[in-house]
């Protein structure tokens, strides 16, 4: 398999991080944003959506979409409950991940992190996603008061999913973590995970 992977992008991150977990081998092209790697991808129709991750299987057809490389990697791994509610609540997780935790959490963090998106990172803007990003910090918490992980009993691909963007909230997205000290306990508790890889590595 191959992977064309944003190096610094948390939807590419939680793929190479589910890679690492189970223990799949696979190549990846780093294709960040800016770089000459992510036009000749572009070009070359690597990308069916334009952007990183895609993952192309070795029989030639392509996936894009973060969540849904999760869900393709991770049936029939440990990270994929055998029960189909905790199935249902891992997916509505994983939903609620791409429609509103990434929307704020990572656009916070790129606005802050990327110099050319430095000029929409208006005084306005960046309280606007703050607010609304402790809001929704804030959910995890709810949950991770009373349970150790997303879904069920184990950790799933929800887990992984979240703590991509999670994991970087405070340094890169400037949100104050020491007020979610259960999401804290939580990222810890993946980090702990075997073949756990980080974002850099």
């Amino acid at each position: 398999m191959r992977l064309y992977s944003m190096p610094s992008s948390g939807n590419s991150y939680k793929v190479r991080l589910l890679l690492a977990l189970t223990g799949r081998a696979c190549e990846i092209v780093d294709v960040e944003d800016g770089s000459e790697a992510l036009i000749e991808a572009k070009t070359a129709g690597a990308l069916p959506f334009g952007k990183a991750p895609v993952l192309h299987l070795e029989d030639g057809r392509t996936l894009p979409e973060s969540n849904a490389i999760l869900c393709w990697l991770g049936e029939g791994t440990r990270f994929w409950p055998g029960d189909a509610f905790d199935r249902a609540t891992m997916m509505s997780w994983m939903f609620w991940e791409q429609n509103q935790h990434e929307g704020v959490i990572a656009v916070r963090a790129a606005l802050r992190c990327y110099p050319s998106r430095a000029s929409l990172a208006t005084p306005d803007r960046m309280e606007d996603l703050l607010i609304r990003g402790h809001a929704l910090l804030s959910v995890m918490e709810r949950r991770l008061e009373v349970a150790d992980w997303l879904a069920g009993e184990a950790a799933t691909l929800a887990d992984v999913a979240l703590y991509a963007y999670t994991h970087t909230a405070g340094s890169r997205g400037g949100f104050e973590m020491d007020r979610f000290p259960a999401v804290n306990a939580w990222l810890a508790r993946v980090a702990g995970l075997p073949n756990h890889v980080g974002l850099d590595d």
